[in-house]
């Protein structure tokens, strides 16, 4: 599954019937846990008989009622995982166990497949509205622009944040010291946008960032994974990359591409100005001995 099991009860509403629909509803509106609900008491919350409860499950696609709920487990089992768990579960133990060595350069292929799978992928499925709101939102110079990452993701809030800095004003990066980052966040406001890089295992700071740049009347970007960041629910804009990889770890090379892409569609609404920019800081840094 690509996307989440409340995205796939979403797409399929159009083919339920209108009781059908009153479990779905109930079912997202109260997702993940209502999923785990028993049928009697989903029943009950959306005034329909158990039957129909089961007759929704099927319809979906699922043998059954605990078939779905399955499918949740395999999800959140997939959301919280770790490069420790997906290393456990994946086939170089068995392959270690078994003492099969494999030359390097054949390893090479596949991965390379997978990576452009996960490329592809992502680039197919990117909401073309979602993105070009986030060009729109960081393209426009009266916005303050505040970028933020996670263990690994901070390195690519820098670079983007990098990339906008020489082509426009008012980016900034989250600071790392406590006293810092407190005023920072007091300082947020109705004009900024607040740029989120959040992946599995997602870090609570950056959901509580997010609220804090929504509650203010700020926009808010959320680069995240198809298990979606909990900062999502507070995002104007989400931008999702596949990130499977030959390796315990995810890749976040589809991200990467994705950020490429978008500097350059912020480079097309800067138009001129971004030049001018560009040409400004090459004079300021030969001067100040930079380059």
């Amino acid at each position: 599954m690509t996307g989440t099991l409340a995205d796939e009860i979403r797409s399929r509403l159009g083919d339920l019937s209108p009781a059908e629909r009153k479990v779905a509803r109930v079912l997202l509106a109260g997702y993940p846990a209502a999923v785990f609900e028993t049928v009697a008491t989903i029943a009950e919350r959306a005034a329909v008989s158990t039957p129909t409860v089961l007759r929704c499950a099927s319809r979906l696609g699922y043998r059954g009622f605990p078939d779905l709920q399955a499918a949740l487990r395999a999800e959140l089992d997939a959301r919280n995982a770790s490069p420790i768990t997906l290393y456990e579960s994946s086939d170089a133990v068995s392959d270690e166990e078994e003492g099969e060595t494999v030359a390097g350069e054949a390893r090479l292929e596949p991965r390379l497949a997978l990576l452009q799978q996960a490329l592809s992928q992502t680039f197919h499925e990117v909401s073309a509205h979602e993105f070009d709101t986030a060009a729109q939102l960081l393209g426009d110079p009266r916005r303050r622009v505040h970028l933020a990452g996670g263990r690994f993701t901070h390195l690519l809030a820098q670079y983007l944040g990098l990339h906008l800095m020489q082509v426009r004003d008012q980016v900034s990066f989250l600071p790392d010291r406590d006293v810092e980052r407190t005023s920072f966040l007091t300082q947020l406001a109705r004009r900024d946008v607040t740029v989120i890089f959040d992946y599995r295992r997602y870090e609570e700071d950056m959901t509580v960032i997010a609220e804090l740049a929504r509650e203010r009347g700020g926009k808010v970007v959320v680069f995240t994974d198809p298990w979606l960041s909990p900062a999502s629910a507070h995002a104007d804009v989400v931008l999702i990359s596949q990130v499977a990889s030959g390796s315990p770890y995810d890749s976040l090379t589809p991200t990467l591409a994705l950020i490429e892409t978008l500097i350059s569609a912020v480079l097309d609404r800067l138009g001129t100005d971004a030049h001018r920019r560009m040409k400004d800081g090459e004079d300021i840094a030969r001067r100040a001995g930079l380059l």
